[in-house]
């Protein structure tokens, strides 16, 4: 893999993950100093560390970038961006990169598609995630054998109230919902 030192030699992906990434990600500071990766909880479950995946990014690696699953295996802790020393939006890069992959149907690994769509869904009609609907409906999808060893986690969070059956909203869910109309319609439009 080539990496591109000279920052006038941009890709026109580079341009398109910067422009289609909220706010300003900084992804032009990458120094490559890979903190990044060694920060990151599910770095070695990874294709490529996110390190990696920036300089996949300059040299125009799309196709490579977006069928990886590095963005799906992203858990948002964001510890690779308060680590960062040039403050890059790693984890909204992230996100981007895994929207990107839905758009141009480069998503390789369709269970967390759908979990992220799922998880989004709740978060959109509730205002939070409902825990035992997102597991099992993914455990019904992908993996209907191994429901019965997730069980008894299952069974010892709900008894423990750290779960509950049914989702909740939160108050005032339409402001909520308000918002994220909004930003969808500015998300359209930009």
């Amino acid at each position: 893999m080539k990496i591109i030192s000279d920052p006038v030699e941009i890709s026109a992906f580079w341009n398109e993950v910067e422009m289609k990434t909220p706010g300003h990600s900084r992804l032009e500071a990458c120094i490559q100093c890979g903190s990044c990766g060694g920060s990151c909880p599910v770095a070695g479950d990874m294709d490529y560390t996110p390190r990696k995946i920036f300089a996949m990014i300059r040299a125009g690696m799309e196709e490579e970038v977006l069928k990886s699953n590095t963005p799906w295996y992203c858990v948002s802790c964001y510890t690779c961006a308060v680590r960062c020393p040039q403050d890059i939006h790693i984890t909204d890069i992230m996100y981007t990169l895994k929207n990107m992959a839905i758009e141009k149907g480069l998503c390789k690994i369709n269970s967390a598609k759908h979990f992220s769509k799922t998880f989004i869904g709740y978060v959109e009609s509730n205002g939070r995630s409902f825990e035992f609907g997102l597991a099992t409906r993914q455990s019904l999808r992908y993996m209907p054998m191994g429901m019965l060893g997730t069980a008894a986690v299952g069974l010892g969070m709900l008894t423990k109230n750290r779960m509950e059956m049914t989702p909740s909203k939160i108050e005032n869910i339409n402001q909520l919902q308000t918002i994220l109309a909004t930003a969808k319609e500015l998300e359209v439009t930009s």
